[in-house]
């Protein structure tokens, strides 16, 4: 689990196939085989490490549904470490579980983006959002596109600030928001009405009301 406040810009200097090397530093102290680390907003498990490098193995369903299948030698990547017991939480629990592929239509500082399909129900106005791993808070929902302030330093220390119209970016939505969201989906044989906000909110009342009389 990570907080997308990204410690360091990587760079990718090799690629074969499944295996990816990227260049690092401050992400490798304390790190070690079998640990997990996120490149821009997708968790992957370092499987080799020497001198300022570690190596990764991405999938075909994770090259496939984020962007690093996009990524060519000299690349850079947002890095971040998994989130330790007791470390503050300077962004938003992030996953590393990318939900969707987004497109830039304005860059830096106002960065606008388009959600794919159906990700829309899972950002609201003022939430958190994370974008190619970093933690901002979406802002003027309309539709399928949200902006995000991009203050900066921020555009600095980040893939952001080269974000420009028509570059893929990765999504991850608020984890919160997801779990409501499937709590919210009608299960398999249940009654017309059943799993609809509607009936969600109702039990989440009546929790509340019950709570009130203990």
């Amino acid at each position: 689990m990570f907080t997308g406040i990204v410690e360091e810009l990587g760079t990718v200097t090799a690629r074969r196939g499944a295996r990816v090397r990227i260049g690092a530093r401050r992400v490798l102290e304390g790190t070690a085989i079998g640990a997990s680390v996120a490149v821009d907003g997708c968790c992957l498990t370092v499987v080799a490490l020497g001198d300022g490098w570690w190596e990764a193995d991405v999938s075909d369903e994770t090259y496939a549904r984020t962007t690093l299948g996009d990524l060519a030698e000299g690349a850079r990547v947002n890095l971040e470490r998994p989130l330790a017991l007791g470390d503050r939480l300077g962004g938003h629990l992030v996953l590393g579980h990318v939900d969707g592929v987004g497109e830039v239509l304005a860059p830096a500082p106002d960065l606008a983006v388009r959600m794919p399909p159906g990700m829309a129900r899972l950002v609201v106005e003022k939430g958190s959002v994370a974008v190619d791993g970093v933690s901002l808070t979406a802002f003027d929902l309309r539709g399928d596109t949200f902006r995000v302030a991009v203050i900066p330093h921020t555009a600095a220390v980040t893939t952001l600030g080269a974000r420009r119209p028509g570059d893929r970016v990765n999504l991850e939505a608020d984890m919160l928001a997801k779990h409501v969201a499937r709590l919210a989906e009608v299960p398999v044989g249940a009654p017309r009405g059943a799993g609809s906000w509607g009936s969600l909110r109702g039990a989440v009342q009546g929790w509340l009301r019950g709570g009130e009389r203990r």
